[in-house]
């Protein structure tokens, strides 16, 4: 499997990428317009990661016809991906040198679960997805998440950075200065979300989070309303960047009731960063950027900076999209 993800990945990153049995009629892998005339099923993530994210969701799919199931087996790629420092055990880690996982996942009926500040779990959002069915409750963290994974079964990893997560670390502990920039080079998040046919929605949202961290942080993307938020009336929306600065507007949860009151996806994602560039001192250094979709299957892209992309599957095919930015 992991050659079979290393291959994908090589392959198709910065290209348009044909999902199985379909013809794809897009030429490139990069339009500059996040709007769309609404399409289902449709699969949207955050970043060039989620091209093969969107394959292995749009996949699972097709096996099981749950839009939960190919939320859930998207993300996965990425949390398995050996290159990607930003989700997964392989991920950057805090200041002490230790790699703790966020991660939360959530349907339109408004079930939802989530895990922080997790240690030595492989699949974080497997075990949000394990609360949210579970328990009782919508969120577990640190020993107690770990505690719960241990009951459930889920195999414990050795406690040990990747090699590439240990140089880079190595690099940073010569200063050791923390200094929470988030652009494109350093971002935190896989978030995904998706459509079936029959207008059912999903989405996923998983990470490493923010490179050297004091110990104990926790972002966005565990925290439903603010990294995630789904509802089958209205449609759903996702958050990538620093988490500080989405929590303060709750912007998943902004977005989607925005959507509400009749907003396009794409008006909300601008109006929703708009909010989040004033709320925050130091915009300069941050970045932040959200995807949305309406239960039409209408889409919307936005983000404080240039460089955020976003993964978009749809029966024609998975593309790369460049989405708009507050500055320019």
């Amino acid at each position: 499997m992991s050659q079979r993800r290393k291959f994908i990945k090589q392959s198709l990153l910065g290209s348009a990428f044909l999902l199985p049995g379909v013809a794809a009629s897009c030429a490139e892998s990069k339009t500059k317009s996040g709007a769309a005339a609404g399409e289902k099923p449709l699969i949207l993530s955050t970043w060039n990661h989620g091209i093969p994210a969107n394959h292995d969701a749009w996949e699972k799919l097709e096996e099981t016809g749950s839009i939960l199931d190919a939320v859930e087996a998207g993300v996965r790629n990425t949390e398995l991906d050996l290159e990607n420092l930003s989700v997964g055990l392989q991920g950057l880690p805090d200041r002490e040198g230790i790699t703790t996982l966020d991660a939360s996942i959530m349907t339109g009926d408004g079930s939802c679960g989530s895990v922080a500040f997790v240690r030595q779990i492989k699949h974080p959002i497997s075990l949000a997805r394990a609360v949210m069915e579970k328990t009782p409750h919508v969120m577990l963290v640190g020993e107690g998440a770990r505690q719960f994974a241990i009951a459930e079964g889920f195999p414990l990893e050795e406690e040990k950075l990747s090699p590439k997560a240990q140089i880079e670390y190595d690099k940073w502990k010569v200063t050791s200065q923390y200094k929470p920039i988030i652009n494109i080079e350093n971002h935190d998040t896989i978030g995904m979300i998706g459509l079936d046919s029959n207008g059912k929605l999903a989405g996923s949202c998983t990470t490493s989070g923010l490179a050297y961290k004091m110990h104990g942080r926790v972002g966005d993307s565990p925290i439903i309303g603010a990294g995630l938020f789904v509802d089958d009336e209205v449609g759903a929306a996702t958050a990538t960047g620093l988490g500080e600065s989405i929590i303060r507007i709750c912007a998943s949860f902004l977005i989607v009731e925005l959507m509400r009151q009749g907003r396009t996806p794409q008006e909300a994602c601008e109006e929703a960063i708009r909010r989040l560039v004033a709320k925050n001192k130091g915009i300069q250094d941050i970045q932040a950027g959200f995807l949305a979709i309406n239960k039409e299957g209408e889409v919307g892209g936005f983000a404080v900076h240039p460089g955020f992309n976003y993964a978009k599957a749809t029966k024609e095919g998975n593309v790369l999209i460049d989405a708009g930015s507050y500055f320019k």
